[in-house]
């Protein structure tokens, strides 16, 4: 069966097979990870290796700390204000579902505006922008580098003194210059870990900004000071992180996971665009890696392909309410097999009802 949900999404079977292992008796401590204490020997290497294979795995530099926080890149939305606004202003690209409810949940706290939005074709564009497009006294840019509805991603990023990046859904997928933000957050339920953690890779001259308002528990400075053990952090889902830092390692980091999500998105990509059955909405040059979605000739069949993709070693493949059709999200752990498995289903389909 070859999971295509756009999350909590795959994971990698070593990783799996790895916990498995470690469920009942993690390192020969005589207890599961689980049930470890946070504050105790046998958790402790795990979170610090966590935090170390991010900072070498995506090259991250020092004036930087990376912070393991709970509550979905959803509550990120309204952290990032709450943390930035120091001067009360900020500009946001809008993009896609996400973006744009990070856009609203950061109007309760300033002068924020949308400054790019391609919600006038109903996300399937990655909207211009330049220097121009920024207002003047800005506290930071916020963008979402992949939307996982629509199925596009940002190739260029604002150049502007703090960009704020929700990473989602493509963190770790492709080499980023960690450098160019000043914010990157991430919930870690796609490309990442199981659900339950959210990364954020925070500069350190930005963590004295926050909003007098900020709850201390929202405030990335507690969790930095604390190397993100102010409360109990959400163990589990770190570990699994843990293991799937060490996976990505293992087969060449960044750089070799990048050339296989580009060989499985250029295979289904091919595939649909010389296919006169399937259409995919989204413009060519703003293709996400990650999220492809694509429809059949009418509602009718993409609903019977859904109904029937199971039976054929398909889970997860129905596109979002707000798009409808069909959706493969091709993560990391989406082995390059999984992908040619469903270009067969798609070729079967249209065979058997053209």
């Amino acid at each position: 069966m070859y999971n295509f949900s756009a999350g909590p999404g795959v994971l990698a079977k070593e990783v799996i097979e790895k916990a498995q292992k470690d469920l009942v008796n993690f390192n020969g401590s005589g207890i599961s990870i689980m049930e470890a204490s946070h504050r105790g020997k046998v958790y402790e290497p795990v979170h610090n290796d966590c935090v170390a294979l991010f900072k070498e795995l995506m090259n991250i530099p020092d004036n930087y700390e990376v912070l393991f926080v709970q509550g979905g890149a959803s509550t990120q939305f309204e952290a990032v204000p709450l943390n930035l606004l120091k001067n009360g202003k900020a500009d946001y690209i809008v993009t896609g579902n996400f973006a744009k409810k990070a856009y609203k949940e950061a109007q309760k706290y300033g002068d924020v505006v949308a400054a790019a939005s391609s919600e006038d074709k109903n996300f399937t564009y990655i909207p211009a922008f330049d220097k121009a497009s920024f207002r003047d006294g800005i506290d930071y840019v916020h963008c979402t580098s992949n939307n996982t509805i629509f199925g596009t991603k940002m190739n260029v990023f604002p150049e502007v003194d703090t960009l704020v990046c929700d990473m989602s859904s493509n963190i770790l997928s492709e080499v980023v210059d960690v450098g160019k933000f000043g914010v990157i957050y991430a919930g870690a339920q796609k490309n990442i870990s199981c659900a339950g953690l959210t990364v954020v890779i925070v500069r350190k001259d930005l963590l004295d900004r926050a909003m007098p308002i900020c709850p201390t528990m929202l405030k990335w400075s507690t969790q930095a000071k604390d190397n993100s053990l102010y409360n109990t952090p959400p163990c589990f889902s770190i570990y699994i992180a843990d293991l799937t830092l060490n996976w990505l390692k293992s087969i060449g980091g960044i750089p070799a996971i990048q050339r296989i999500n580009e060989e499985k998105a250029k295979m289904l990509y091919d595939f649909i665009d010389n296919s006169d059955f399937y259409t995919n909405p989204v413009n060519p040059a703003d293709r996400s890696m990650m999220n492809v979605p694509f429809v059949s000739p009418n509602a009718e069949l993409d609903a019977e392909f859904c109904k029937n993709a199971e039976a054929n070693g398909i889970m997860a493949i129905k596109g979002h309410r707000l798009v409808g059709g069909m959706r493969a999200s091709i993560y990391n752990a989406m082995p390059v097999e999984g992908v040619k498995h469903l270009i067969e289903y798609m070729k079967k389909f249209e065979l058997e009802h053209k």
